[in-house]
């Protein structure tokens, strides 16, 4: 379980050293926390807030991942490598629309659309 946890915590640090898109996302987490309580009506659409963007986070890390591995295998350019790592930055995408309509849909909550 330590070790799990070491290891944990040096992926972290990697990526957040390595990927301009991870760093982007701290900050956005950072900005989204204190936004929540904010925006969030409830305790629980406050909870959803901030744990769309770590899921957002988490589809981010193992995209990482999935290019680091891909990248090396081969440093030649394959069809099929690159298909792989277009479905993990499409797995970011779907995960930031996801995040977009429920962040919109609390909002709109907020200011009584809803």
């Amino acid at each position: 379980m330590w070790r799990a946890t070491i290891n944990s915590g040096n992926g972290l640090v990697f990526a957040t050293r390595s990927e301009q898109a991870f760093r982007e996302e701290i900050v956005g987490l950072c900005i989204a926390t204190p936004l929540a309580f904010l925006i969030g009506t409830t305790p629980a659409r406050r909870i959803e807030m901030i744990v769309v963007v770590l899921l957002l986070m988490v589809v981010e890390l193992l995209n990482t991942a999935i290019e680091k591995l891909a990248d090396r295998l081969t440093t030649d350019h394959d069809p099929q490598i690159g298909r792989v790592k277009d479905m993990g930055s499409a797995a970011v995408g779907v995960t930031l629309i996801i995040a977009g309509i429920t962040w919109l849909f609390a909002i709109a909550e907020r200011i009584g659309l809803i």
